[in-house]
């Protein structure tokens, strides 16, 4: 007499060192769960179940992972666990056993695999930071055409973001000194009405006045003498 569990039996799988389909060595360890729904057949049709399942476990595992890449392993270990249970399942039927489950536990990347696919995920971010960055550009450049062309019909707008931005500059009492395009054009016209006084002043100079003298020397240079009480 021999006595069969008909419990599930939880069986992991030995790290396997795999080739993928790229050419990439990794180790990828796996657990699989089987129950034995035929006792009889557990026991006539097979010597050691366990091992059994274990062995063939270990070369399933090998063969379905060869067949992907290192990318599809990544990211599609729910399709490659379903590919190792089906092909368990026709194996283990014959023996009276059922797997209910495989799942792959730990995949290991060789160093050099793991700094190329770092650079790899940062050179993808920075491509999208650049390509969000140029999408804004285009949409600033847009916003930025659009207020011209207001700006453009309303003259009084440009006037108003003016002071706007005089404004903004002015807070937390800062020392930026600004000029309005209006007060500079007042200053330039200024130093021209300058200049142009300055000119005239040197091609017409005033006539100097004649020094007061006394009697004797007004009489003797024929000028007229003003008589005094």
């Amino acid at each position: 007499m021999r006595k069969v569990s008909l419990r599930i039996v939880t069986r992991p799988i030995q790290s396997q060192g795999i080739i993928t389909k790229d050419n990439v060595s990794v180790d990828i360890s796996a657990v699989a769960y089987y129950q034995i729904v035929d006792a009889a057949k557990s026991v006539l049709a097979i010597e050691n179940v366990a091992a059994a399942i274990d062995q063939i476990a270990q070369t399933t595992l090998r063969g379905v992972v060869g067949r992907h890449t290192l990318d599809e392993t990544l990211s599609e270990t729910e399709v490659i666990n379903a590919n190792i249970r089906e092909i368990l399942d026709q194996t283990t039927t014959e023996w009276g056993v059922l797997v209910t489950l495989v799942q792959l536990k730990d995949i290991q990347l060789p160093d050099t695999m793991k700094r190329a696919m770092a650079r790899q995920a940062e050179a993808e971010r920075e491509k999208r930071a650049k390509i969000i960055a140029a999408e804004g550009e285009a949409m600033a450049a847009a916003s930025l055409g659009q207020a011209s062309d207001t700006m453009m019909a309303h003259p009084l707008a440009l006037q108003l973001r003016n002071l706007q931005t005089l404004v903004e500059i002015g807070v937390d009492k800062n020392s930026t000194v600004v000029f309005p395009a209006p007060l500079m054009s007042t200053i330039g016209e200024l130093g021209t009405f300058l200049t142009r006084e300055s000119a005239a002043a040197a091609e017409h100079p005033p006539v100097p006045p004649v020094p007061a003298t006394d009697g004797r020397e007004a009489a003797a240079n024929g000028q007229p003498v003003a008589a005094s009480n």
